[in-house]
């Protein structure tokens, strides 16, 4: 399983132009998934890469796929919002530059096992991190209907929410909801007719809103910026890929937040709150990819790349 791993890395060029700011120094891959980004951060660079990853799977395959670098490269099992933590237990002080490539890998899509993907009859599971307590398998049969509903209304923006909820809820009284065709062909069940006919499969959000809850996806992000702009040298990069509007909200707010200076009152006759700007937005209007790429990799054509720069 390992051997076939295969991730399409998302706007290889934009980013490794965006990312690069020296030919040494560290790099951080924080989801270095197939290492199609990490291996060409090692090809163009002389630099040290840190790639962490969550899942094991991965992480394998990473390893195999870099082992030309030898040395080059340290490969660590961690959620990347622990990475001030990670770069710290390996005594990296400063670096050069923080790739963050969010949201699920295309080998996590397509190994039935993993079961993130209605497409095929698998266990319902979505685990990035297979040590993982909870699983999908676990909301759908435990969580209270109303805690069902604001998953799948907060993290899957889906307006057929609640009866979704209601459904899942009765359906699961009966028997448990074991597979993800079970869970899919349950949603589908509650959309209305015009709705069923759309390009995206009526399940696509609610399996999405139940993937972030399982992983804890939307909440990482914020504190992996936040230790990736510590961790940044001046004049260091940091380069996000989000794929849904959700995460990409976070990531432009975040990057707003740390490029803003002082926010005391302007009848404040000096600054008291001490809060200094951190980054530079170098992405006023978001990068996406070409219809090139998208048309070769359609999973990228939610892909948006926003690159601050540390002041």
């Amino acid at each position: 399983m390992v051997a076939d791993f295969y991730h399409e890395p998302v706007m290889l060029k934009e980013v490794i132009d965006s990312l690069l700011v020296g030919k040494t120094g560290v790099y951080v891959d924080c989801t270095v998934g197939g290492a199609g980004h990490a291996y060409a951060i090692l090809k163009e660079t002389d630099a040290l890469l840190v790639g962490i990853d969550c899942d094991e799977e991965a992480l394998l395959f990473a390893e195999n796929r870099l082992a030309e670098f030898g040395s080059r490269k340290i490969l660590v099992k961690a959620n990347f919002a622990d990475l001030g933590k990670i770069l710290k237990d390996l005594n990296v002080e400063k670096v050069d530059g923080v790739l963050m490539d969010l949201g699920v890998s295309s080998h996590q899509l397509d190994v039935n096992q993993r079961g993130f993907s209605f497409s095929q009859q698998a266990p319902l599971d979505m685990r990035m991190d297979r040590s993982l307590k909870i699983s999908a398998y676990d909301i759908v049969n435990s969580f209270a209907q109303n805690e069902l509903e604001n998953i799948i209304r907060s993290y899957g923006e889906e307006k057929m929410a609640a009866r979704i909820a209601r459904t899942i809820s009765k359906k699961r009284q009966l028997s448990p909801i074991e597979t993800t065709k079970d869970l899919a062909s349950i949603v589908a069940s509650c959309m209305p007719a015009k709705l069923k006919w759309q390009k995206i499969h009526p399940a696509t959000r609610t399996f999405q809103a139940i993937r972030i809850a399982v992983n804890n996806e939307l909440d990482n992000i914020k504190p992996a910026i936040d230790a990736a702009v510590e961790a940044l040298k001046p004049g260091g990069r940091l380069c996000v890929i989000s794929f849904h509007s959700l995460e990409d909200r976070i990531v432009k707010n975040e990057i707003r937040s740390l490029e803003g200076g002082c926010v005391c009152p302007k009848d404040v006759p000096f600054c008291v709150c001490q809060k200094e700007a951190k980054l530079k937005n170098l992405t006023r209007k978001v990068i996406v990819p070409a219809a090139e790429e998208i048309e070769a990799n359609p999973r990228a054509r939610s892909a948006k790349l926003r690159v601050a720069g540390r002041l």
